[in-house]
């Protein structure tokens, strides 16, 4: 069956906390939406604030290739006659083929709110949807609140709707406003609206009690044929139903039409790329979509997926766009190691006994706070040194930091650095901005006169986590390191209850590591590590 996606991204999404687009950012959203395939997108309320009206201005000049734009607005004011109501006014100025509005269903809000009465209220929503048909726009109307007014007055809220759609209304929205409404009455109410109107029933729903997506699903199967949401789920309180997951059920899981199948790999780079735009960490947990939403850690699962992928996974990743990712800690298994390898060409690379060395490296540093899952430079260097055991290419003997400050003036860092490099013994002292760059850079002179294109690789990001705060200034810490060599970024790890100890670790590594890499181009061993940089 054919499901109308109505996206609110760039409208009810930027309800959301801490969400703001930029007039560019929702252009650019909206061009990847149409890409994806959604067939409504709506830009947002062009009587409300100046971003949203310069958004349609200039959206008239975006040539959607399937989406149909739609601006959102209200039903004309009370005190206004519909011809003279400006925010009515405002939505035909937008110049889209669809408009969206919104009317009160609950008579709560119609006689406490907005202080008229009920039949008062049935005229606005008619005048409203009939002036805009009149003026050729496709209506899509919105019944705020449907689920609350139902239950409270059913005779009033179905009447709202009559009124709408005797008015013209193209789609009936069924709107759970506050997001509260449970998923087997919600069936219910939508079940008997469907059988009292014609035409094509909506849902709109807020995800207040974490049901967002399954009261859309259930509306689905209850006879709506238009669902609305957001991408990644983005909107007001808890957020709306996550487009994302309800497109991927709708096609993938119970065969309905709504983007496709062709586009629906297109679903993971989707919710990233708009995640990026709203300056937010998509959850890595996030269904579908999110990084770990096809990844194993237990070495029982590992060891059935690499059998079987179906084993633990309910759908293949790749149709959403997604893969396979398997981590390794101290959960991990044999087959975690044998994955990993097997997976590009290198299963005959290490035998058992390394492998098992290998494994009890890895659970011992997990035990000893390493994070291996967020530090993919670290594990890539635990398998190189593995795979390549002899390669040493220097030796720490000592390092020496202090830093000092005489009353108010800036204080000063020096570092020593000894290294033992091809049996020769290397010395340097530097000073640098805090510590770890007078380490830095004492270490990368110790090795620039023997390797000089270490000195490519620059620190990008540090953080420091603490791992037991309950001893206070005592407590270890981990310390993560993001780096890059100007082709690609990579994280090193250290661990210790001394935080220049464990940034020290995380420094030496990733230049051991980029040492390694310069030597060895083994281009199996690098497709091997690109695959789980990508999803460490």
């Amino acid at each position: 069956m054919r499901i109308w996606t109505f996206d609110t991204t760039l409208r009810d999404g930027t309800q959301g906390e801490a969400i703001s687009f930029s007039v560019d950012d929702k252009i650019q959203i909206a061009h990847k939406l149409d890409e994806l395939g959604i067939d409504y997108i709506e830009g947002g309320w062009p009587m409300s604030n100046p971003k949203d009206k310069e958004f349609f201005e200039r959206a008239k000049e975006i040539k959607l290739k399937h989406a149909r734009l739609c601006a959102f607005g209200a039903t004309r004011f009370a005190r206004n006659p519909v011809e003279q109501d400006a925010n009515v006014l405002a939505l035909l100025e937008a110049e889209t083929p669809a408009v969206s509005i919104f009317g009160k269903t609950w008579d709560l809000h119609v006689t406490r709110v907005l202080g008229i009465t009920l039949e008062e209220n049935l005229t606005i929503i008619s005048d409203t949807v009939r002036f805009l048909k009149d003026h050729g726009r496709e209506v899509i109307y919105d019944a705020e609140h449907f689920f609350d007014g139902y239950k409270a007055n059913r005779e009033y809220a179905l009447k709202t709707l009559a009124a709408a759609k005797d008015a013209g209304a193209d789609v009936l929205v069924l709107c759970d406003t506050n997001g509260g409404t449970l998923t087997a009455r919600l069936s219910e109410i939508v079940a008997d609206v469907r059988g009292r109107f014609e035409g094509t029933i909506g849902i709109h729903v807020h995800n207040d009690c974490d049901l967002a997506a399954a009261n859309t699903i259930a509306a689905v199967e209850s006879g709506a044929t238009h669902v609305q949401g957001t991408i990644n789920g983005y909107g007001e309180r808890c957020g709306n139903a996550n487009l994302a997951s309800v497109i991927a059920i709708l096609e993938a899981k119970m065969g309905h039409t709504t983007i496709g199948p062709g586009k629906l790999a297109n679903l993971t780079s989707v919710a990233h790329y708009i995640a990026e735009l709203a300056n937010l960490p998509l959850p890595s947990n996030q269904a579908f979509v999110g990084r770990s939403a096809f990844a194993h850690k237990g070495g029982v699962h590992v060891s059935a997926v690499m059998k079987e992928p179906t084993s633990y996974e309910h759908m293949s990743p790749e149709a959403v766009g997604n893969h396979q990712r398997v981590l390794l800690s101290d959960l991990s298994g044999r087959g975690n190691i044998v994955y990993k390898l097997q997976q590009h060409g290198l299963g005959d690379r290490l035998d058992d006994q390394a492998r098992r060395e290998l494994l009890d490296r890895i659970k011992q540093m997990e035990y000893e706070g390493y994070e291996l899952e967020a530090a993919e430079g670290t594990f890539e260097l635990l398998v190189r040194e593995a795979l390549q055991p002899g390669m040493q290419f220097f030796e720490v003997i000592s390092f020496e930091v202090g830093t000092r400050m005489i009353g108010n003036r800036e204080s000063t860092t020096n570092a020593t650095v000894i290294l033992r490099v091809n049996e020769s013994i290397h010395s340097e002292i530097a000073t640098g901005s805090g510590p770890i760059h007078a380490l830095d850079v004492c270490l990368r002179q110790c090795l620039a006169a023997v390797y000089p294109a270490i000195t490519n690789v620059r620190l990008t990001d540090y953080k420091v986590r603490v791992l037991d705060s309950r001893i206070g200034t005592a407590a270890k810490v981990r310390v993560l390191v993001e780096w890059s060599d100007h082709r690609r970024s990579w994280a090193t790890i250290g661990v210790s209850d001394n935080v220049i100890e464990a940034s020290w670790q995380a420094l030496v590594s990733a230049l051991r590591l980029e040492l390694m890499r310069l030597a060895d181009k083994d281009e199996s061993i690098e497709k091997a590590i690109e695959n789980y940089c990508w999803g460490a």
